[in-house]
């Protein structure tokens, strides 16, 4: 009889399973444990490693690496001539960290073999302004950037790294002159196998299906009058189901056209939650293995929690943070400025 009742919960489990029935969390707050700081680093770019290690690198030519398990931290700092360097883009492969400087002139490292970094790119031009950075796979990557000879600034690499090459303005449909990409959390870019979209400050969405060998672009409703405003911040959570929050940093608590998401894989984008709370945010990621229905989304006001793909929202803190990557269904790595948190969703 025992082995009937257990047989029967199974059919019942799997039954759900295949109906796509989703039971939402309701989380009501999070828990926030710092685990490194410095006063003098302003932190935006983050990566969890396989090894569920964590990197980072900022300002002031700063990088570091977090073992978790040791509780410790390795900080270095990256040094070229005699510029204070900046880094807002990191990734990853399986065998390399890559870090992007900010500004003019752009220097990409890569880890090297002889424990230094190695610069594997360097881009001399006085618009160079280089916002985010993510892999494919293992051999091909993509950074983008503002636009510098009429278009945007996309770099691409098919051999794990060692070599980038700049993407002419002709493969872009509508370039405009001024279009660039805000280098607040380095979540300009989402990739889900060979798809890629791109979020800019224009308010548009560069999207190719092919790792950057074409490119379409789509204008959407979100705010985009002013310099300061645009997509912040773009997650896909499969190649249909995505979001996008941005806003204005210096009108923070304006809450309109600032939330919208696409399930066209992001041919059509709506307006979402307008009016309603949260304001400017930085950085939007869904909760991984939650059907696409949790999202967090974070920025220098707080904490956002939604339960149903982005339609609504519950602050669940007032702390400030830049950018957050998760580690699992319910934990998560913040960084914002002068430290790196572990947040708890609860």
């Amino acid at each position: 009889m025992i082995r009937v009742i257990g047989f029967i919960a199974v059919l019942l489990i799997v039954s759900c399973e295949e109906k796509g029935t989703f039971i939402p969390r309701d989380f009501n707050k999070v828990e926030i444990e710092t685990i490194f700081e410095d006063s003098l680093l302003s932190i935006r770019a983050i990566e969890i490693l396989d090894d569920k290690s964590l990197a980072f690198a900022a300002n002031n030519g700063a990088f570091g690496l977090y073992d978790p398990n040791k509780k410790s931290w390795q900080i270095s700092k990256q040094e070229y001539d005699s510029l204070a360097l900046q880094f807002r883009a990191v990734a990853h492969t399986n065998t390399d960290f890559f870090m992007l400087s900010v500004e003019n002139p752009a220097l990409l490292f890569k880890t090297g073999d002889h424990g230094i970094m190695d610069l594997v790119y360097l881009e001399d031009h006085p618009k160079a302004f280089y916002d985010a950075m993510t892999f494919w796979n293992n051999q091909e990557g993509i950074a983008i950037g503002d636009s510098t000879n009429g278009c945007l600034s996309i770099i691409i690499t098919r051999d794990g790294g060692n070599t980038w090459n700049k993407l002419p303005c002709s493969v872009f449909p509508a370039p405009l002159e001024t279009e660039g990409a805000f280098a607040a959390s380095n979540t300009n870019i989402a990739v889900v196998g060979d798809n890629t979209w791109v979020a800019t400050t224009a308010g548009r969405v560069y999207f190719s299906n092919d790792k950057g060998l074409s490119w379409e672009v789509v204008q959407t409703p979100i705010v985009n009058a002013k310099e300061t405003e645009g997509i912040y911040s773009i997650a896909f959570y499969d190649a249909m189901n995505g979001f996008a929050i941005g806003g204005d940093y210096t009108n923070p608590d304006d809450n309109s056209a600032n939330k919208m998401r696409t399930s066209d894989g992001g041919k059509t984008w709506e307006l979402v939650a307008e009016g309603q709370e949260p304001g400017y945010r930085s950085c939007v990621q869904y909760i991984p293995n939650r059907a696409g229905k949790e999202l967090v989304t974070i920025g220098f006001k707080g904490v956002d929690y939604s339960q149903d793909g982005g339609l609504s929202w519950k602050n669940l803190s007032k702390e400030g943070f830049y950018t957050l990557r998760f580690l699992n269904d319910s934990v998560a790595y913040a960084a914002g400025q002068g430290r790196i948190s572990r947040l708890i969703f609860k």
